[in-house]
């Protein structure tokens, strides 16, 4: 056997509690916290928004069942080896523990469910769980240290993990410490939360863009994650099974992010050319207001006499050339009124005269209470006659 480091984290003398004759495993209790953080964390974030927590609880109500569902399925269908051979077996949580995939599946769909029914904000909603899912995954690690599992390859690092003999895989028996895979992807899904809550305050991101940063992120993580565990799964080309699910999911949370934020540029840019579009129209409009009114304005200046500067009287040279030009231009005959008429019809005022024979029409006098088609007293008279 390998030398035991100097500096190490401990194995759990236990995986659980006894209070009286019941037995809490601390796998579950520590699943209990993070599903009681998470709706915590939720609720603020979801009423920051202008929700209300009411909705929260329901989503929480169907989302954490079924979360345990879908990561007890997801379990037994990668990992049926590790099922105790018992009628109990495949309901032994404490036995094996869940698959986180299946059970974010799961408790997605079902809120997805809750929320469409509701008529909720759903991306919103999403973007706001984001950072309290991956605080509970953070909490519910801490159940993994006390089973004693999710660890890696041997290491002598301070703070490897001793595991005890009994929950060491095949061919690592030697080794006393190993690396706590668990405890790095606690320290990554805080890290993680932090940098989304700073996103979505600091940085315009469309919704839901945060919880596709959650996925691709997560499953970034575990693509390490993966690379570093030696516990028992299953293999695929000499790569666990799970490297594959992560590679998978990283990929399309990348990409799912992409499109939710062109998208949302694209709208806006859509948006923004209607907008300018108008503004430019709206624009011309006045400019063509403005020109017509100031081109009146100059003809009316035109036309409107003019008063003559004051000036000093003028010398008699002029006076008597301004009295010539007054005797010419009163010799000269005025225009008559055939002048005028000799102007294109196009160019003069016709005023609208009637036609001295043409009929008027007559108008029908109705009474006030005789609606449209009711006979006059007159018409029934006759009709009575008749």
């Amino acid at each position: 056997m390998s030398d035991v480091p100097v500096a190490f984290i401990p194995s759990p003398p236990s995986n659980g509690v006894h209070l009286g004759p019941f037995f809490f495993h601390a796998y579950g209790i520590a699943y209990a916290i993070a599903v009681a953080a998470a709706i915590a964390i939720t609720v603020r974030r979801w009423e920051a928004n202008g929700g209300k927590r009411e909705l929260v609880y329901e989503v929480a109500l169907w989302g954490f069942p079924a979360g345990i569902i879908g990561g007890r399925l997801y379990f037994l269908a990668t990992s049926w080896n590790e099922v105790p051979p018992h009628w109990w077996g495949p309901f032994a949580i404490w036995k094996g523990g869940l698959g986180i995939w299946g059970g974010i599946a799961a408790g997605t769909l079902a809120g997805l469910w809750v929320l469409r029914r509701r008529g909720a904000n759903v991306p919103a909603f999403m973007d706001a769980a984001a950072p309290a899912l991956l605080v509970a995954q953070a909490i519910g690690r801490i159940g993994n240290y006390f089973n004693q599992e999710l660890f890696g390859g041997p290491t002598t690092l301070p703070w490897g993990l001793e595991i005890s003999p009994a929950h060491r895989p095949v061919g690592y028996a030697q080794y006393a410490t190993l690396h706590p895979t668990f405890l790095y992807e606690l320290i990554w899904n805080l890290l993680l939360a932090g940098a989304l809550v700073w996103l979505g305050r600091h940085r315009r991101i469309r919704a839901p863009g945060l919880f596709a940063l959650y996925v691709a992120g997560y499953s970034f993580a575990r693509i390490g994650e993966e690379l570093l565990r030696v516990d028992p799964a299953h293999h695929i080309f000499g790569l666990r099974l799970n490297f594959y699910v992560a590679s998978i999911l990283c990929l399309a949370g990348i990409v799912w992010f992409i499109r939710i934020q062109r998208a949302g540029r694209k709208a806006s840019m859509g948006k923004t050319v209607r907008r300018g579009g108008a503004l430019l129209a709206a624009g011309g409009l006045l400019a063509l207001t403005g020109c017509g009114h100031s081109s009146r304005a100059d003809r009316a200046d035109a036309r409107a006499p003019r008063a003559a500067p004051a000036s000093s009287p003028p010398a008699r040279s002029e006076q008597r050339m301004l009295a010539a030009w007054r005797t010419s231009s009163s010799s000269r005959p005025r225009r008559s009124a055939k002048v005028a008429e000799s102007r294109p019809a196009r160019n003069r005022r016709r005023p609208h005269r009637p036609t001295p024979h043409a009929p008027r029409a007559r108008q029908r006098r109705r009474s006030p209470g005789r609606r449209p088609g009711q006979a006059t007293t007159s018409q029934a008279r006759r009709w009575r006659g008749c």
